[in-house]
Protein backbone atom coordinates (compact mmCIF):
# COMPACT_ATOMS: atom_id res chain seq x y z
CA UNK A 1 0.00 0.00 0.00
CA UNK A 2 1.29 3.43 -0.90
CA UNK A 3 2.47 5.69 1.90
CA UNK A 4 0.20 8.36 0.42
CA UNK A 5 -2.84 6.22 1.22
CA UNK A 6 -1.57 5.46 4.72
CA UNK A 7 -0.90 9.15 5.38
CA UNK A 8 -4.32 10.16 4.07
CA UNK A 9 -6.03 7.46 6.12
CA UNK A 10 -4.24 8.54 9.31
CA UNK A 11 -4.98 12.23 8.66
CA UNK A 12 -8.66 11.50 8.01
CA UNK A 13 -8.92 9.16 10.98
CA UNK A 14 -7.28 11.64 13.35
CA UNK A 15 -9.31 14.56 12.02
CA UNK A 16 -12.55 12.74 12.88
CA UNK A 17 -11.54 12.18 16.49
CA UNK A 18 -11.39 14.96 19.02
CA UNK A 19 -7.81 15.70 17.90
CA UNK A 20 -7.35 19.05 16.13
CA UNK A 21 -6.19 17.67 12.77
CA UNK A 22 -7.10 18.50 9.18
CA UNK A 23 -7.39 15.97 6.37
CA UNK A 24 -8.58 18.28 3.62
CA UNK A 25 -5.11 19.68 2.85
CA UNK A 26 -3.68 16.16 2.54
CA UNK A 27 -6.54 15.15 0.26
CA UNK A 28 -6.20 18.22 -1.96
CA UNK A 29 -2.43 17.81 -2.21
CA UNK A 30 -2.74 14.19 -3.27
CA UNK A 31 -5.47 15.01 -5.76
CA UNK A 32 -3.33 17.74 -7.34
CA UNK A 33 -0.38 15.37 -7.71
CA UNK A 34 -2.60 13.16 -9.88
CA UNK A 35 -0.54 10.09 -8.90
CA UNK A 36 -3.51 8.22 -7.45
CA UNK A 37 -7.05 7.65 -8.74
CA UNK A 38 -9.45 10.17 -7.19
CA UNK A 39 -11.94 7.40 -6.34
CA UNK A 40 -9.26 5.62 -4.29
CA UNK A 41 -8.34 8.78 -2.40
CA UNK A 42 -12.00 9.55 -1.67
CA UNK A 43 -12.53 5.99 -0.47
CA UNK A 44 -9.46 5.95 1.80
CA UNK A 45 -10.27 9.35 3.30
CA UNK A 46 -13.94 8.47 3.83
CA UNK A 47 -13.19 5.14 5.51
CA UNK A 48 -10.56 6.72 7.76
CA UNK A 49 -12.87 9.57 8.71
CA UNK A 50 -15.83 7.29 9.45
CA UNK A 51 -13.66 5.00 11.59
CA UNK A 52 -12.40 8.04 13.52
CA UNK A 53 -16.02 9.02 14.17
CA UNK A 54 -16.71 5.49 15.40
CA UNK A 55 -13.95 6.02 17.97
CA UNK A 56 -15.88 9.08 19.21
CA UNK A 57 -19.12 7.05 19.32
CA UNK A 58 -17.36 4.29 21.29
CA UNK A 59 -15.94 6.85 23.70
CA UNK A 60 -19.43 8.29 24.16
CA UNK A 61 -20.89 4.83 24.82
CA UNK A 62 -18.15 4.06 27.35
CA UNK A 63 -18.75 7.34 29.13
CA UNK A 64 -22.50 6.76 29.22
CA UNK A 65 -22.12 3.20 30.53
CA UNK A 66 -19.64 4.26 33.18
CA UNK A 67 -21.86 7.15 34.21
CA UNK A 68 -18.64 9.17 34.25
CA UNK A 69 -20.30 12.07 32.51
CA UNK A 70 -19.30 14.71 35.03
CA UNK A 71 -17.05 16.10 32.29
CA UNK A 72 -20.12 17.29 30.37
CA UNK A 73 -20.66 21.02 30.87
CA UNK A 74 -24.34 20.54 31.71
CA UNK A 75 -26.50 19.40 34.56
CA UNK A 76 -28.99 16.54 34.59
CA UNK A 77 -31.83 18.73 33.29
CA UNK A 78 -29.82 20.01 30.33
CA UNK A 79 -28.62 16.48 29.57
CA UNK A 80 -32.23 15.26 29.60
CA UNK A 81 -33.19 18.09 27.24
CA UNK A 82 -30.24 17.24 24.96
CA UNK A 83 -31.33 13.61 24.98
CA UNK A 84 -34.89 14.56 23.95
CA UNK A 85 -33.63 16.89 21.25
CA UNK A 86 -31.20 14.33 19.94
CA UNK A 87 -33.88 11.66 19.73
CA UNK A 88 -36.02 14.12 17.77
CA UNK A 89 -33.32 15.45 15.40
CA UNK A 90 -30.17 13.55 16.36
CA UNK A 91 -29.64 11.03 13.65
CA UNK A 92 -30.20 13.69 11.00
CA UNK A 93 -27.90 16.12 12.79
CA UNK A 94 -25.18 13.53 12.11
CA UNK A 95 -25.31 14.70 8.49
CA UNK A 96 -23.37 17.67 9.90
CA UNK A 97 -20.66 15.38 11.31
CA UNK A 98 -18.31 16.51 8.53
CA UNK A 99 -18.31 20.11 9.79
CA UNK A 100 -15.37 21.52 11.72
CA UNK A 101 -15.94 22.34 15.39
CA UNK A 102 -19.43 20.79 15.74
CA UNK A 103 -18.99 17.49 13.91
CA UNK A 104 -16.77 15.70 16.42
CA UNK A 105 -18.90 16.58 19.46
CA UNK A 106 -22.00 15.43 17.56
CA UNK A 107 -20.47 12.00 17.03
CA UNK A 108 -19.45 11.78 20.69
CA UNK A 109 -22.97 12.76 21.84
CA UNK A 110 -24.48 10.17 19.51
CA UNK A 111 -22.61 7.54 21.51
CA UNK A 112 -23.51 9.09 24.86
CA UNK A 113 -27.17 9.23 23.89
CA UNK A 114 -27.32 5.69 22.56
CA UNK A 115 -27.62 6.08 18.79
CA UNK A 116 -27.45 2.52 17.36
CA UNK A 117 -24.06 1.90 15.76
CA UNK A 118 -25.44 0.67 12.44
CA UNK A 119 -27.54 3.81 11.96
CA UNK A 120 -24.68 6.01 13.18
CA UNK A 121 -22.28 4.47 10.64
CA UNK A 122 -24.82 4.78 7.81
CA UNK A 123 -25.59 8.47 8.35
CA UNK A 124 -22.00 9.48 9.16
CA UNK A 125 -20.74 7.58 6.09
CA UNK A 126 -23.10 9.56 3.85
CA UNK A 127 -21.90 12.82 5.37
CA UNK A 128 -18.19 12.02 5.22
CA UNK A 129 -18.31 10.54 1.71
CA UNK A 130 -20.27 13.57 0.51
CA UNK A 131 -17.66 15.94 1.89
CA UNK A 132 -14.74 14.16 0.24
CA UNK A 133 -16.62 13.89 -3.06
CA UNK A 134 -17.19 17.66 -3.03
CA UNK A 135 -13.53 18.30 -2.15
CA UNK A 136 -12.41 16.06 -5.03
CA UNK A 137 -14.85 17.59 -7.49
CA UNK A 138 -13.84 21.17 -6.64
CA UNK A 139 -10.12 20.36 -6.58
CA UNK A 140 -10.23 18.63 -9.96
CA UNK A 141 -12.37 21.35 -11.51
CA UNK A 142 -15.37 19.12 -12.06
CA UNK A 143 -17.54 21.56 -10.11
CA UNK A 144 -16.78 25.25 -9.88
Amino acid sequence: MSSAYVGLFLAAFGAATLLPLQSEAVMVGLLLLRDHPPWALVTVASVGNVLGSVVNWLLGRALARGRAMTWLPMGAQRLAAARRGYHRYGRWSLLLSWMPVIGDPLTLMAGVLGEPLWRFVLVVSLAKLGRYLVIAAVTLGIVA
